[in-house]
């Protein structure tokens, strides 16, 4: 086995990272009017160089900002594109013992279009402060309708979901090119609405609202499909499939069998990040449907505890997976995440770094 020498990597990761205290500080401080924009962007960009310094100090070939801009994953998403703003979601983020925390979501107030970048003041930072390959993330699509359903939409504002669809997909479209055109060659769209539906619960609450799930899969495949249909040569797209992270709870549970064959298959992309780090993800069966030519990067890490995972165990996880799918098409990388908001997971930078060395060290002993 050879080292990647093009994303995916073999030893790779999601993409935020533990906002440092400075940067908590400094949005506590913007939002009570202590201080400027500026002050703020001048915080995140200290902090931003440190952890590019730390990410590459571990040896990992994958860059990103850590999310530190944002408040959130998808935050800047509705922030930035015109018609979004955020209500309750229908759903509850819980962990194993039963203790449930509610969230926002987006929703739908006007026709929604891309007057400004969103992730492009991102890239253009941090091409310039890193010599390995800059990685953009980005909340996918499916993540602006799945967690209020058709609640979504207010009245009034377009005639059908698809078409607001249609319109959503012109704004990943837009952005997509923009970030191509700045150099931009590694983007990632972070997803947990596809694993969601593969949950029986989840399922059963889709249903509840009118809504058929294997119809609702179909039209997230062609709504991911029909946002990266015009994008440009070079440019690597990696789906990552979650099935919530917020300090820790998550929003589902089960294994990827229900809708595998399909979503593998059909989504138009290059590689796809699959959260597999406890028995909640399910086994790794359904990998045998992953075409050719298509990387698979095993979430074997937990970003959600800071207890080690054994070198021994990953390896013999990664030999597990291969049992379904070529050895040469699989990758290694946290589950999700360290912080998909600015509050963080239960863990400590430490904790974070090492996670991160060990995974390039077992990448690098298992594909050299």
């Amino acid at each position: 086995m050879a080292a990647r020498t093009e994303p995916p990597f073999r030893a790779d990761h999601v993409g935020s990272l533990l906002r440092p205290r400075a940067i908590t500080e400094a949005f506590k401080k913007f939002n009570a009017g202590e201080i400027t924009a500026e002050e703020v962007t001048a915080v995140q960009d200290r902090a931003i160089r440190d952890v590019i310094a730390l990410q590459e100090s571990v040896g990992l070939e994958s860059i990103t900002d850590g999310e530190f801009r944002r408040a959130s994953y998808w935050s800047t998403f509705v922030e930035r594109v015109n018609g979004l703003e955020i209500s309750k979601a229908l759903f509850t983020f819980h962990d194993d013992h039963g203790h449930e925390q509610e969230f926002t979501a987006p929703i739908v107030t006007t026709k929604v279009s891309r007057t400004t970048p969103i992730a492009g003041d991102e890239f253009d930072f941090l091409k310039v402060n890193t010599s390995k390959t800059a990685k953009t993330t980005i909340v996918s699509p499916p993540t602006m309708h799945m967690f209020r359903l058709d609640q979504t939409i207010e009245p009034g504002i377009y005639d059908s979901t698809k078409d607001y669809f249609a319109d959503l997909a012109q704004v990943y479209r837009e952005e997509i090119k923009a970030l191509a055109e700045a150099g931009s060659s590694y983007i990632q769209l972070d997803d947990v609405p596809i694993p969601m539906l593969n949950d029986p619960t989840v399922q059963a609450r889709v249903k509840e609202d009118g809504i058929d799930p294997t119809q609702l899969m179909n039209d997230y495949i062609d709504l991911f499909n029909d946002c990266l249909r015009d994008r440009p040569d070079g440019v690597t797209i990696a789906v990552h499939m979650c099935r919530g992270n917020y300090k820790g709870k998550f929003l589902s549970e089960g294994g990827y069998e229900t809708f595998a064959e399909k979503f593998f298959n059909e989504l138009n992309v290059d590689a796809f990040f699959l959260e597999y780090d406890s028995p909640r993800s399910g086994d790794f069966e359904p990998l045998k449907y992953v075409p050719k030519n298509k990387i698979v990067v095993l979430g074997l890490v937990s970003s959600k505890t800071p207890q080690m995972e054994s070198q021994d165990d990953l390896r013999s996880r990664i030999d597990e997976a291969a049992q379904y799918i070529d050895l040469d098409q699989l990758a290694l990388s946290p589950q999700c995440g360290f912080a998909s908001t600015v509050a963080g997971n239960p863990i400590t930078v430490d904790d974070e770094k090492a996670k991160l060395a060990m995974i390039v060290e077992v990448a690098g002993k298992v594909w050299g």
